[in-house]
């Protein structure tokens, strides 16, 4: 099917509703092809997240095993690979927007929670990694037992 999309023009991870149906690839049909920035395949509560982890614990494993080789050209190669792959974004954008224990508190930037259609803009936006860091936001909470108080880092999320 990855073979299928990049002859109509797909250059994406993820495969377009035009490669899903089967559209054939010619000059006509080719100019109605959506792009899943525009139309994703996927709702966000839709997605295989049982085979998204199995894809990335899979990468993560052979980086692992790479590693323990001394192989470090494969580790570069497997590391951009993972931090490339949509399935990695999306389990990140997941893991921050809705596994955290922190995915209600709002960061620097005023954003407390994302709605799915936001969230799957997230995966997209994520691709691009060319921009400096956002700043995390700087609270001070009480130490247990004593007047202290230490610094809690709460990442702020870009939309």
């Amino acid at each position: 099917m990855v073979q299928k999309a990049k002859a109509l023009g797909n250059t994406g991870d993820m495969p377009t509703r035009a490669t899903m149906d089967g559209m054939k690839s010619c000059s006509k049909e080719r100019q109605h092809v959506m792009s899943t920035a525009e139309m994703p395949v996927y709702e966000w509560k839709d997605l295989p997240w049982h085979k998204i982890q199995q894809q990335v614990y899979r990468l993560q494993n052979r980086i692992f095993k790479a590693s323990r080789r001394g192989d470090v050209k494969t580790v570069h190669r497997l590391e951009r690979l993972l931090m490339k792959s949509w399935a990695a974004r999306c389990l990140a954008v997941r893991r921050v927007t809705q596994d955290n224990a922190g995915k209600k508190t709002a960061g620097v930037d005023g954003v407390a929670s994302l709605a799915p259609p936001q969230r799957l803009a997230l995966v997209k936006d994520l691709r691009t990694l060319d921009r400096a860091a956002r700043p995390v936001r700087r609270v001070w909470i009480p130490k247990p037992g004593t007047t202290e108080q230490r610094p809690l880092g709460i990442p702020t999320v870009s939309t």
